[in-house]
């Protein structure tokens, strides 16, 4: 597929802040099943400082904005060839040993509710095949519902009230898998909403299961299934906080909001003539 994604953030303060630094996740992975065409990250009023490649194998980009200001804009811009990879993460170099991802985090904690929820499993003897049933059982027990969590709801929150959207969802799967003794990892992105009818959020969010001899593997509950060529991964880490697009810091008293908006929209991709 050929996806062009055109995805705003706006940051408004109710009085104006001395200056902002943010730190980004905004560039498309480098591994098998997506090519970048061209991408282009812009922040107003923004010098763009340092970046780098971190143990995960993805790019972390510094911005700082100088005050006084009232309002940020952040467009990302672009467009990514992509290649169903059947869910296995391929081509992708990183540092970071899978161990790493069995770390608990407050978020991604698990209780005696998600922990029942690994009962049955056999991951010693089918990794893969306990790693899509703990996504199934995620599905069945926290049903995608928009608005009824927040950005700071854990795991065992969202599967209590049995409603969340793709990052409850997301860090129940890592909770369990970590529990159940799988390596687990949030991934942020994008995915190409509408083809199956469903209601979710073009900025998207999955897990990873680490199945030895296979390697990463992403499962995304909120849509039954594992990623595609509808999708476009971005960054991973321990958690959503870990994972997420943009996180930053204000220097000043101004309250903060944001609105967001995400399109991402399928184009056609045109073969080429050798002359």
């Amino acid at each position: 597929m050929l996806l062009t994604v055109d995805h705003v953030t706006r940051y408004f303060y109710d009085q104006p802040v001395r200056g902002v630094v943010q730190s980004h996740r905004l560039m498309p992975s480098q591994c098998a099943g997506q090519k970048m065409l061209r991408w282009k990250v812009t922040v107003s009023d923004g010098q763009m400082g340092g970046g780098f490649r971190d143990g995960a194998g993805d790019w972390v980009q510094g911005w700082t904005v100088l005050g006084p200001v009232n309002e940020i804009t952040v467009q990302v811009t672009g467009q990514v060839e992509t290649v169903d990879q059947a869910g296995v993460l391929r081509g992708h170099k990183e540092l970071t040993p899978a161990e790493a991802y069995l770390r608990k985090t407050h978020p991604t904690e698990a209780d005696a509710a998600l922990a029942a929820l690994a009962e049955g499993l056999d991951p010693a003897k089918d990794a893969l095949a306990a790693a899509h049933e703990i996504s199934a059982r995620v599905s069945d027990a926290i049903l995608y519902t928009p608005d009824t969590t927040n950005a700071h709801t854990t795991a065992a929150e969202a599967l209590a009230q049995g409603t969340g959207v793709c990052q409850d969802q997301a860090h129940a799967v890592i909770a369990i898998a970590r529990h159940a003794g799988l390596p687990a990892r949030y991934v942020s992105g994008y995915l190409l909403v509408g083809l199956d009818g469903a209601a979710h959020d073009a900025a998207h969010a999955w897990a990873e299961v680490f199945i030895a001899g296979l390697g990463w593997v992403g499962f995304d509950p909120a849509n039954r299934c594992c990623p595609d060529d509808r999708y476009i991964r971005l960054g991973s880490g321990l958690d959503s906080r870990h994972a997420a697009m943009i996180r930053g810091i204000a220097r000043g008293q101004g309250e903060e909001s944001l609105v967001v908006s995400v399109s991402v929209q399928e184009g056609q991709i045109q073969s080429q003539t050798q002359q």
